[in-house]
């Protein structure tokens, strides 16, 4: 498995913006999608969005769709979560996978929400303020 790095959350009020980076911790090529989940206190982890690596199509859950905006660079193996029009509710530790191939996406099996992913990285804090 690719061990990955989060970085970018922080404090932010509501309406704002953030920017998260995902990378590996040691060089590694990538040729699988990645993807953003999330875990707000309480709550269970959650699909977020997710970008192909053959074509950069790209797939997010209702809630965040029109304010997130995912992106990769596929020659730096790294992955961009734009995040705009912030809300409290967004406050949640963000964590990146790269485990699944484009073809869970793009064959919509993704919407099953049914993840089987055994190890996480550390996780960026993003705290929105009302």
């Amino acid at each position: 498995q690719v061990q990955l790095e989060e970085s970018g959350g922080g404090l932010v009020q509501a309406g704002g913006s953030l920017r998260l980076s995902c990378a590996p911790s040691e060089y590694t090529v990538i040729r699988r999608a990645m993807a953003w989940f999330r875990q707000a206190p309480g709550r269970e982890r959650e699909f977020v969005a997710a970008i192909t690596w053959s074509d950069s199509s790209t797939y997010y859950t209702e809630s965040v769709a029109g304010r997130f905006t995912i992106s990769r660079v596929n020659a730096e193996n790294t992955v961009y979560l734009q995040m705009n029009n912030l809300k409290p509710e967004d406050t949640a530790v963000y964590y990146c996978n790269a485990d699944y191939p484009d073809e869970y996406f793009t064959g919509s099996y993704y919407r099953y929400n049914s993840w089987n992913i055994e190890s996480w990285g550390k996780g960026t804090l993003v705290t929105v303020s009302s």
